[in-house]
């Protein structure tokens, strides 16, 4: 059973996502801890309403963003945690922590990595007239949405589409493949090799997913 701390900044669809899939008793993580670094964070109130522990790290209460990763730090310890799920977690993290925390670190990015990275994704995607958009689960590396890719979900873009209904489609995908790239990693079929993830041929999902090509 692998134990995963998430870490949140909003309102925490994606954390109901994985939630949701821990709550199956057959799945191979557990959230041991929601860590969040907005005290009016709404994923704080999922997380309680899941029996599952919750801190706040203010990361205006600090210097330094080294300070504010060290008192995060602490707490994954507290809470004995071995791997990291950002969920919405809007604050970027420095590359000693990212180290510290190698290919224990991941993360769900609302486009087809390496694809419009930072914020505003549906909008830049609209605007450079993409047929296809989507989201990405990787490995977290220093660089900003960058690492490893473990899973990836497109849809065509509707010529109708706006950039708040093709975020809400591109959320949905999200949601599903969140909690199975999670569930890849705790049964231990994804491999790290350089900045490319290696996924078990004999246990690929076939969901019509995107992903690296499986060995």
């Amino acid at each position: 059973m692998l134990d995963v701390a998430v870490l949140i900044s909003g309102r925490g669809s994606n954390l109901q996502a994985l939630i949701d899939a821990c709550a199956q008793p057959d799945f191979p993580a557990r959230i041991v801890a929601v860590i969040s670094n907005n005290p009016g964070a709404g994923g704080l109130e999922r997380a309680k309403a899941a029996n599952i522990p919750t801190a706040v790290v203010n990361h205006r209460d600090f210097e330094d963003r080294e300070s504010f990763e060290n008192a995060v730090d602490e707490e994954l310890k507290n809470f004995k945690a071995k791997f990291i799920c950002l969920a919405g977690f809007m604050r970027i993290l420095d590359g000693r922590f990212v180290n510290r925390w190698k290919d224990r670190i991941l993360n769900i990015h609302p486009s087809l990595l390496p694809s419009f990275k930072g914020l505003h994704t549906q909008e830049r995607a609209l605007e450079a007239g993409v047929r296809f958009t989507g989201c990405t689960v990787h490995i977290v590396r220093p660089e900003m949405d960058d690492g490893p890719i473990i899973l990836q979900a497109a849809l065509a873009v509707d010529p109708e589409d706006d950039a708040d209904n093709l975020s809400a489609k591109v959320l949905e995908l999200e949601h599903i493949i969140y909690p199975e790239a999670l569930k890849l990693i705790a049964l231990g079929r994804v491999s790290i090799s350089g900045n490319k993830a290696i996924i078990d041929k004999a246990t690929y999902p076939d969901k019509g997913l995107i992903s690296p090509d499986p060995v």
